[in-house]
């Protein structure tokens, strides 16, 4: 049998999954809408063979990709798994698993379908991992993608002085049920895309929140588009919170801050009119964490009470959800308020001409602004729901609408337990 016969047979795929087109040293310029004109021709197999991915959720393209590899191998399999710089530029890289996981799912999933093989997973850090390296190796599987990629290995082993390893060209399919803004193959990053506005981790049970409002805690970096999921979320009945807001309030005047923040940090910062100048008292905690730990020491305390003073006023409403709009959500320990942690995330990239653009700095000023604050990562660890902006308006409402729809479900179950 062919090697394309031979790898359907080797996974079953689900219902509409396309089976792949494999290619070969000889034919890998063939046109993947093709069959192959001899299928029955004899396979190549080799000593030791190299894929490298990143292995995100395993799915069926990547099984039939890793049954190929199998086939190819008579002794060995070298894996490479993306991890460090090389996810920076991936769709959603906040939500991609971390390498022990995905290293490990990949052993389970080889080690059933060909234990004979000796399996190295090695971690990826640089585009080219040990194959440039490694003498035993004698063929690199590549796809369309990363054809070139597999040629500059070539390149690189020439350079060490190492024989050029075979590149076998494996074409995927299409995946007919991609959406917009979906890659047109198979992906993991499609699958991470059709994860935002899911639960990808248990709402908080803490006795001591009350059933009612359920209170959504949304957070995001700067530039991340939080206000405007709020807004959304606020036109399909969520009550409101912003704590920015309540932030300005706390400064006022004989707001309950002011003599605190005017006691500790001098009147220097005090304008004419009374009211605190927050760029000046601003310029003098940046960068000094002694100074901005006394700063949020004052006020989000005094936030945090305004803040449930807003529940109770929602609860009075009548309001079933209350969204808490708080960029410092987690750094001010706010999540011990909420239910459900729901985060906005964007690229640096994106972010940084966001804030350009809205508040006129310079990139570095940007940049800087962003390194003062958590990482989407880390942002990302600690919820519940994950949500961007990336993309047109409309691909953010659907994000939305479809978050409120999961949340009024799970609503419902929770009521009739």
């Amino acid at each position: 049998l062919g090697l394309r016969h031979l790898a359907a047979a080797a996974y079953d795929c689900p219902p509409r999954l396309p089976a792949l087109l494999l290619g070969g040293p000889e034919d890998a310029g063939g046109d993947p809408e093709e069959e192959p004109e001899d299928p029955g021709a004899a396979l190549p197999d080799f000593l030791d063979v190299a894929v490298g991915g990143t292995f995100d959720r395993l799915h069926g393209a990547h099984r039939l990709l890793l049954s190929a590899c199998c086939l190819l191998a008579r002794r060995r399999l070298l894996a490479g798994v993306a991890d460090g710089d090389l996810l920076r530029h991936k769709v959603l890289p906040e939500l991609i698993e971390p390498y022990e996981l995905r290293a490990a799912k990949l052993r389970e999933f080889l080690e059933d379908i060909k234990p004979s093989l000796c399996y190295d997973i090695v971690p990826l850090v640089d585009p080219y991992g040990p194959s440039i390296t490694d003498p035993d190796l004698q063929c690199l599987v590549v796809s369309e993608e990363t054809r070139r990629g597999g040629e500059a290995v070539n390149k690189k082993r020439l350079e060490n002085g190492l024989p050029e390893l075979s590149l076998y060209e494996i074409f995927l399919m299409k995946d007919p049920d991609h959406s917009q803004n979906e890659e047109e193959k198979i992906s993991s990053s499609s699958l991470r895309q059709r994860l935002l506005g899911m639960l990808l981790r248990p709402p908080r049970q803490d006795p001591a929140l009350p059933l009612r409002p359920y209170v959504i805690g949304l957070t995001g970096g700067t530039g991340s588009g939080k206000t405007s999921i709020a807004k959304l979320l606020g036109h399909l009945g969520a009550f409101l919170i912003d704590a920015d807001a309540l932030g300005h309030a706390v400064y006022v005047p004989g707001g309950p801050a002011y003599e605190q923040v005017v006691a500790v940090f001098g009147t220097e910062i005090v304008n004419e009119d009374g009211t605190i100048n927050r760029k000046v008292l601003g310029a003098k905690v940046f960068g000094n964490q002694d100074r901005l730990k006394s700063l949020t020491a004052i006020v989000w305390p005094e936030m945090a009470r305004m803040v449930k003073e807003q529940i109770r006023e929602a609860d009075a409403q009548g309001k079933a959800v209350c969204v808490l709009d708080a960029a410092v959500l987690l750094e001010a320990g706010w999540q011990d308020m909420v239910h459900e942690v729901w985060t906005a995330v964007i690229p640096e990239e994106e972010a940084v001409k966001r804030i350009m653009a809205r508040d006129r700095l310079s990139e570095e000023a940007a940049r800087s602004r962003l390194r003062s604050q958590m990482t989407n990562s880390q942002r990302v660890e600690q919820s519940q729901v994950v949500l961007c902006t990336l993309w047109e308006t409309d691909v953010t409402r659907k994000q939305v609408e479809k978050a409120w729809d999961l949340l009024q479900q799970r609503l419902s179950q929770d009521h009739s337990t």
